[in-house]
């Protein structure tokens, strides 16, 4: 299984990646049904969680009912958990880059957000749009998530620089990436361009870079202030495992 995995991800574009998940979705959920893990977004359980990677793949990671990963159960438990996202009592203006699957359709049922979403190729967005060049005006967000992306980007410097632009003052956005913790600094080298070597030094095909513990740095530089949470730390061991999250994953919640 783990092989077949790791050939459709590698050989498949996201778009149709999509498109298929949609189909295969509900068949894995009954397939797999069981009560040794939980998925928090929907509260389904099952014997097992399906392998997930690029490269090196990891067990029982990614959800058979709505395919989420590790990252995305931290954030819904954050966003439930720590702040108003569900709950405002005022509209909040929110804006998602690429968004995910599991997400998408829950937050547009969301009566409290004005919800928007963008991205170049994903068939979701409903805003076509490079993230360093956006059609969006100033101050325009209350809320920003961009979970997975900047390490696609050449110039995340000026990727960053557009996230900031459109949130609101008083705003808060959280941007999520792959993130090597032991290393202190960033990695890139641009002459890297075969996607197999892609995906060996980055991690995946379209990665440009290895962010390390200096991500933060940067975020700040652009003038965010950011808050490194280790929610992972607030939640007990025994439901780190039964959710399948990641131990010690950094959410990068950035206040404007």
């Amino acid at each position: 299984m783990k092989s077949l995995f790791k050939f459709v991800l590698n050989t498949i574009p996201r778009p149709i990646l999509i498109r298929l998940s949609i189909v295969v979705r509900p068949i894995l959920a009954i397939v797999l049904k069981g009560n040794r893990f939980t998925d928090p977004i929907d509260g389904k359980s099952f014997r097992m969680f399906l392998p997930y990677g690029y490269g090196n793949q990891r067990n029982n990671v990614l959800s058979p009912s709505t395919l989420s990963l590790e990252r995305h159960r931290l954030l819904w438990l954050y966003l439930q958990n720590e702040t108003d996202f569900f709950t405002s009592s005022t509209k909040k203006k929110v804006l998602h880059f690429a968004p995910e699957q599991e997400f998408y359709k829950r937050f547009k049922k969301q009566t409290n957000l004005e919800y928007t979403t963008t991205d170049l190729l994903s068939p979701l967005a409903d805003v076509k749009a490079d993230i360093c060049n956006l059609p969006f005006e100033d101050n325009s967000y209350d809320i920003i998530l961009c979970n997975h992306v900047l390490e696609h980007i050449p110039d995340d410097t000026k990727a960053m620089q557009e996230l900031y632009r459109v949130l609101k003052p008083g705003g808060w956005g959280i941007f999520q990436i792959p993130q090597d913790l032991n290393r202190a600094t960033t990695f890139t080298d641009d002459s890297i361009t075969d996607p197999k070597e892609r995906a060996k030094i980055f991690g995946q095909y379209d990665h440009v870079r290895v962010y390390g513990r200096d991500y933060f740095d940067k975020l700040r530089s652009i003038g965010f202030r950011v808050v490194e949470e280790d929610y992972t730390r607030k939640i007990s061991a025994e439901l780190v495992t039964k959710y399948c999250l990641a131990p010690g994953e950094i959410i990068p919640v950035c206040y404007k």
